[in-house]
């Protein structure tokens, strides 16, 4: 008996269309039986080893950007001589280098496999961090702040490309989330974590800012380095499968082959990938909805003390806030996993956002405004996460997606060159502009996400159409074609 593998060998000797092949190829591969059971086991050890090692790794890059929030209540602007603008500056320049290196970072795990590019970018980030603690200059913090940029920029879309290559759309969801996941705990914990090293106070001549980097920098180097331990090549050769388990993954890669395709990558989708207009929609309506997000999470402490609460209190302040969005994040994407739906959670998920920044912008008290940002987080965190779930499930195959997925959270992340720019110190303490221009964007984050949905709906009423007329094909691949339908 032939195997899938000599089946897709013979089909591509004959002289047919590379649509045609995928359609045979698709019939034959559909036939593959994998146990569901033991497939759902070894899931499971990639749920065990892989996605904590993915939370780890998201929790320490969070931890980083939200304690430069922090360290600004601590005096780093005085202590480093930075004027009105400055520190916006720092995180416009840094979040530049996020957002050219984001492409080439996802690519490499697509060349090289998980474990060696996340590895290497783990300990070039560490080192950064430890370097901001001894910056002395506004120069020398856009330098150190670049560096950093760089080497953390492809972290969030490489985990979620290499949970798009171990798990169905069904599943992926929950995966995914922790990015958010991440986010939610280190600003959770990351502000009992800076709590505690503000009371340390000066210590060997160093402010409390500077022992913020240097402890992360050594909690950074400690857990990361043994979670990169875990980390496999691909989901077909990991450590920790047995022999069967690899050969369950293996067998699962070509009953998914329309999904997944070639494992080598094929240059022929970097073209598809760029001229595809879901790829941009998508990722300009995440570009809108993420000046919310980025704003929220580098300057919820900067708000906070805006708004009246003394330094101490503003860190344990935070906490209550991340625990409701962390909550209102793992029951949006358990839903949305569950009836296989994304547009209709993203769409609601704008409202709480647009109120929440309403209430800051419409009243001076304190009181609300931190009632607002209880209200914003309901919908703030599981936007991100259903957007790159909704992208990671559409684009097919691994080589289009590895191409598509990084170039729309490019466009997403250009939002951190505007919300950057949105809460400078002499705004304060109401923040009125940066406040409304984020009600603003998420108002037309809504209406874009929507514009997305349609898009979908229209193409698989043209697939339903050409299948009920008994067309074969339409002479597209990938997700293109009419062996898939898109999930709306």
């Amino acid at each position: 008996m032939s195997s899938p593998e000599s089946d897709k060998n013979s089909l591509q000797g004959d002289a047919k269309t590379p649509e045609e092949i995928n359609h045979e190829v698709g019939e034959i591969l559909s036939e593959i039986y994998i146990d569901p059971e033991k497939e759902a086991a070894v899931l499971k050890k990639f749920d065990k080893f892989v996605l904590p090692v993915s939370v780890v790794f998201l929790v320490l890059s969070s931890l980083d950007q939200n304690n430069m929030g922090n360290a600004r209540v601590f005096g780093f602007d005085k202590d480093i001589g930075l004027k009105d603008g400055q520190f916006g500056n720092i995180t416009l320049l840094a979040n530049v280098c996020t957002i050219v290196f984001e492409v080439p970072w996802v690519l490499a795990v697509k060349r090289f496999g998980a474990n060696k590019p996340l590895g290497a970018a783990l300990i070039l980030w560490s080192f950064c961090t430890l370097g901001t603690a001894f910056i002395q200059t506004y120069h020398q913090a856009i330098a150190v702040r670049m560096l950093l940029n760089s080497f953390e920029a492809g972290l969030a879309q490489s985990f979620a490309y290499l949970f798009s290559t171990i798990y169905p759309p069904s599943l992926i969801g929950k995966r995914i989330m922790s990015t958010n996941l991440a986010m939610c705990i280190s600003g959770a914990f990351g502000g009992l974590f800076a709590y505690a090293v503000q009371t340390m106070g000066t210590q060997r001549g160093l402010a409390a800012w500077r022992w913020l980097f240097i402890v992360e920098f050594c909690v950074t180097i400690f857990v990361g380095a043994l979670g990169l331990l875990c980390l496999p090549k691909t989901a077909e050769t990991a450590w920790f499968l047995n022999d069967e388990e690899k050969e369950i993954m293996r067998l699962k890669r070509d009953r998914d082959f329309l999904r997944r395709g070639e494992e080598k990558f094929e240059r022929k989708w970097i073209k598809i990938a760029l001229t595809d207009p879901f790829v941009y929609l998508l990722g300009i309506a995440f570009f809108t909805s993420s000046v919310s997000i980025n704003g929220f999470n580098v300057f919820l402490p900067t708000i906070l003390s805006g708004l009246g609460f003394p330094s101490l209190s503003v860190n344990y302040l935070t906490i209550p806030v991340y625990v409701l969005g962390l909550i209102s994040l793992v029951i949006q994407v358990y839903f949305s996993d569950r009836i296989s739906r994304r547009g209709v959670f993203i769409i609601g998920c704008c409202v709480p956002v647009v109120i929440g920044y309403l209430i800051c912008v419409g009243s001076a008290s304190g009181a609300a405004g931190y009632t607002g940002m209880f209200i914003l987080v309901l919908g703030l965190y599981p936007i991100s996460t259903l957007a790159v779930t909704w992208i990671s499930i559409n684009l097919q195959p691994d080589s289009k997606r590895a191409i598509g997925m990084p170039i729309a959270y490019s466009i997403a992340n250009l939002s951190s060159l505007v919300s950057s720019q949105l809460y400078p110190s002499q705004q304060g303490p109401r923040y009125i502009t940066g406040n409304a221009v984020s009600a603003g964007l998420t108002v037309v984050a809504g209406f874009l996400y929507a514009s997305c949905w349609v898009l979908l709906k229209r193409r698989n009423q043209k697939k339903a159409k050409l299948l009920a007329e008994g067309a074969t094909t339409n002479g597209l691949e990938g997700d293109m074609s009419l062996d898939t339908m898109y999930s709306l």
